[in-house]
């Protein structure tokens, strides 16, 4: 168990507990504000909603770099299971994809919700209670906020939701670091 314990440390050190994904997220969020403000069609802005997910990895990437975070995390073996909780989000934006056909207006509703649901495993992988408390809050407030609200409402919300989880993520990695 110690031999975990010090993996998940090394892991959340290496990664800064996902921080670079996180902020690229908020990136992704102001994007879709804006394509959500526009006079577009919903199935434009649905499509452009999925294209924009697209960029995810490569900024993510970017970032990691910037913020000299390890990107890939060679070396240890939770990095995998860090890769199977991201690719896990694919399978489920199948459900986005069926709500694109079915429900347009409400799509981004639930785009929002599998993102949200889906940080709950890093939650136990970086031993995070962000990851926790954020995985369990945006998808209740997303589905509340967008069955009453225009897709631009939500978009705003959840770029103001990304920010203020980005804010806790650092301070996390700052307690991490010191700790060091």
């Amino acid at each position: 168990m110690d031999q975990l314990q010090e993996l998940i440390k090394d892991c959340s050190r290496r990664q800064k507990k996902g921080l670079h994904f996180i902020l690229a997220s908020v990136v992704i969020w102001a994007l879709l504000l804006v394509i959500h403000l526009t006079h577009l069609s919903i199935e434009q802005k649905n499509l452009l909603t999925f294209c924009c997910s697209a960029i995810l990895f490569p900024l993510a990437w970017a970032l990691s770099r910037v913020l000299k975070i390890d990107f890939e995390g060679k070396g240890n073996p939770l990095t995998k299971a860090g890769i199977i909780f991201s690719v896990n989000q694919l399978l489920y934006i199948l459900i986005a994809m069926w709500v694109f056909a079915a429900v347009p207006e409400k799509m981004l509703m639930v785009y929002a919700m599998i993102f949200g649901a889906h940080l709950m495993p890093f939650s136990w992988l970086y031993q995070s209670r962000s990851y926790m408390v954020f995985s369990i809050f945006i998808p209740i407030v997303t589905l509340i906020v967008g069955l009453f609200c225009q897709p631009a409402v939500l978009a705003a919300l959840m770029l103001a939701i990304e920010i203020v989880f980005s804010l806790c993520l650092s301070h996390e990695v700052k307690q991490l670091s010191s700790m060091s």
